[in-house]
């Protein structure tokens, strides 16, 4: 099957519908097109990402079935509660958006590349000086050792890169920041695609149509406008 290619010139394009997706790879349903933000948040809002090796074509993604976590839901093991209690990690809320994308786009151990690009970076500040797009950060002794972003629309955030460079700081952010979504009322966490990492969070696999009926719904509902900034 042939890929829709997105004019770049054209952010409100609409992008094919969702069944076109390719069953493999897993999701990838469009290519080209650009990263503005009208284009990302339609992105985001009908459950679609991007993700692209660098000297790639933006790709776009919508697979099935679509990981989720839903707040309430939150399973945290008993050593990460004995972390937690021992408070060895401070953590924030979009206090250092800039150095936790920046920490996320570095090479990791089982892998020399990175997705995101520096054109990722520059769009997803953008979002965040827009207001959509948010960070937790886990700090000791001063240095940012520990964070995630993602994107927030209506009562959804939807999760993108986390990092750590201390044992545990990352699961520290993650726990802390579904606590603190679960207090503004968000019902859903986007989480891609299927890790075991975040599957012992409680995140669990739904098939993509039951997805965007969720987003149908959550996306639609305004949350505080004053939530992220009032931290």
């Amino acid at each position: 099957m042939r890929l829709t290619a997105l004019n770049p010139h054209s952010p409100e394009q609409d992008f094919p519908p969702l069944s076109k997706a390719l069953r493999e790879p897993d999701g990838l349903l469009a290519m080209g097109g650009c990263l503005s933000e009208k284009r990302l948040l339609n992105a985001y809002r009908h459950g679609i990402f991007p993700w692209y090796n660098p000297g790639e074509p933006i790709l776009w993604w919508s697979p099935d079935p679509r990981l989720v976590l839903f707040p309430d839901k939150l399973m945290v093991s008993r050593s990460l509660r004995k972390t937690l209690r021992k408070n060895s990690f401070s953590v924030t809320f979009d206090q250092a958006f800039g150095e936790v994308i920046a920490a996320c786009a570095k090479p990791r151990a089982e892998s020399a590349g990175t997705w995101i690009t520096g054109d990722i970076q520059l769009a997803y500040n953008e979002l965040h000086q827009s207001g959509f797009a948010h960070s937790a950060e886990a700090w000791q002794d001063g240095e940012l050792v520990g964070g995630l972003y993602g994107v927030a629309i209506g009562r959804v955030f939807f999760g993108e890169s986390m990092f750590h460079t201390r044992t545990d700081a990352s699961k520290v952010v993650f726990a802390r920041l579904v606590e603190q979504l679960k207090a503004w009322g968000y019902q859903l966490i986007d989480c891609q695609v299927h890790t075991q990492h975040l599957a012992c969070f409680g995140a669990v696999n739904c098939d993509r149509s039951y997805f965007v009926e969720l987003l149908d719904h959550y996306c639609d509902v305004p949350a505080d406008p004053s939530a992220w900034s009032c931290l």
